[in-house]
C-alpha cells in the first residue's frame, strides 16, 4: 500500500478594511449649510423692512474696511455699509469709460445736425463756395459752427456790422436746421488784432465783435430761428484767435454759433442765476 501525501488547502484570509469617513464629513457639511440657508431665509422672512436694510448694508461692507475700521459708520441695528472702494469704484470707472467711448444720444443728434448742415451747403450752388469758410467741429460744450472771414470773401463790410449778402443767405439756411433740435444756442463775435485809430478809447474791436454777433442773431431770427433758443450773445474782441493763426489773420474775424449740449446750457443758466443773486445781495455796511 503506497503512502499518500496529505492534501493542503490554503485559504486566503480576507480582511474587510474600513472605507473611510470622508463622505460623512462632506454630507455633514452639506446638511449644516442647508440648515443655515433655511435659517437665514426664515429670519429674513420674519424681519421688518428696516432690519432687512440693515442686513443688506452689513453685507455691502467691504472686508478690508471692516477689518481696518475705515468703513462708513451706520446708526442702524447692524453696523456697516458704505460703497466698496475696490468693486464699486472699478465698476464706476468702467461705466465712465463706456460713456467716453460711446457717444450719447444727444451727441448723435448733434452729429446728425452737422451732416444735415454740410448736405444743405453742398446742395446749394450759391453757398457751395463758402464751404471752405465754414468750420464745424465738436467741443466739450456741443457742436461748434464757425463762419470765418477771408480777404477775398469777407462776411461783413470792413469795420462794419453790415452783413454781406452771401453771409445772410448762409445764416438763413442754417436757421431752420438749428430749429430741428431743442438745444440752446450761443453766438459770439470775434475780430482780428488790428486796432482802430482811437484804440481802446472809442469804438473798437469789442464793440465791433458785439455788434456783429447781434447782427448775426437778427439774421438768424429773420431766417426763422426760434428766438427762445438763444441763450447767449457776446462779443469777444480779438481775445480768442484761432489756433495756429496769427492775431492779425483775417480768419480771426468770425462768428461762432455753438449748439450747446444740455450740460453746458445748464451751466450757463446757473451762472446767470448766481450773477442775479450777487446783484440783489445788499452791500455790506461800512462804518
Amino acid at each position: 500500500m503506497s503512502q499518500q501525501r496529505p492534501i493542503i488547502i490554503r485559504r486566503k484570509k480576507v480582511i474587510h478594511k474600513h472605507h473611510g469617513g470622508a463622505w460623512k464629513i462632506a454630507l455633514a457639511d452639506f446638511m449644516t449649510a442647508l440648515m443655515a440657508l433655511f435659517l437665514v431665509l426664515w429670519i429674513v422672512g420674519t424681519a421688518s423692512n428696516e432690519q432687512r436694510e440693515s442686513i443688506a448694508e452689513y453685507f455691502r461692507t467691504p472686508l478690508s474696511a471692516a477689518i481696518t475700521g475705515d468703513g462708513a459708520s451706520s446708526e442702524k441695528v447692524i453696523p456697516g455699509g458704505g460703497p466698496d472702494p475696490i468693486h464699486a469704484e472699478g465698476e464706476r470707472a468702467r461705466i465712465d469709460l463706456k460713456r467716453q467711448t460711446r457717444p450719447s444720444e444727444e451727441r448723435r443728434r448733434l452729429r446728425r445736425l452737422q451732416q444735415r448742415i454740410e448736405t444743405a451747403i453742398q446742395g446749394d450752388s450759391s453757398l457751395r463756395e463758402l464751404r471752405q469758410q465754414l468750420l464745424i467741429d465738436e467741443t466739450r460744450e456741443g457742436l461748434r459752427i464757425q463762419l470765418v472771414d477771408s480777404e477775398r470773401r469777407p462776411m461783413f463790410e470792413l469795420g462794419s456790422d453790415r452783413v454781406a449778402p452771401y453771409m445772410r443767405d448762409l445764416l438763413h439756411t442754417l436757421a431752420p436746421l438749428l430749429n430741428e433740435l431743442d438745444n440752446r444756442i450761443s453766438i459770439s463775435g470775434h475780430t482780428d488784432s488790428l486796432p482802430y485809430v482811437n484804440g481802446q478809447r472809442g469804438y473798437g474791436n469789442w464793440e465791433l465783435s458785439s455788434n456783429r454777433a447781434n447782427a448775426s442773431r437778427r439774421e438768424l431770427v429773420s431766417g426763422g430761428l426760434d428766438p427762445d433758443k438763444l441763450l447767449r450773445v457776446s462779443g469777444m474782441g480779438d481775445q480768442l484767435p484761432l489756433p495756429d493763426a496769427p492775431p492779425d489773420d483775417p480768419m480771426n474775424r468770425r462768428i461762432t454759433l455753438l449748439v450747446l449740449d444740455t450740460e453746458a446750457s445748464n451751466r450757463i443758466q446757473r451762472q446767470g442765476e448766481l450773477w442775479q443773486l450777487a446783484e440783489r445781495a445788499p452791500l455790506p455796511e461800512t462804518d
